[in-house]
């Protein structure tokens, strides 16, 4: 991982890291490292889904349940911002 990562990055690979489990190195999952092939599915997606939710207070609208709003750590931080800021 960047040693840039901000807060926001911070907090939402807390939540990712322990959904794609011990199997995936968390060290090697970057910023733009697709999620999907580094371990998440869908099962994993829903519990990413619910445990963001839980830890920023937010709810995801339908238009953002994409597989492509959960591939890498930065789209989940695009959409996280997007949704705190609103």
């Amino acid at each position: 991982m960047e040693g840039t990562a901000t807060a926001l990055e911070l907090r939402v690979r807390s939540v990712l890291l322990p959904v794609l489990g011990a199997s995936v190195d968390g060290s090697a999952v970057g910023p733009d490292t697709e999620l999907w092939g580094a371990g998440l599915d869908s099962l994993r997606a829903v519990s990413l889904m619910a445990g963001l939710e839980d830890e920023f207070g937010i709810e995801f609208p339908d238009a953002l349940l994409t597989r492509e709003t959960f591939s890498t750590v930065n789209r989940i931080v695009a959409a996280v911002g997007s949704l705190e800021a609103s």
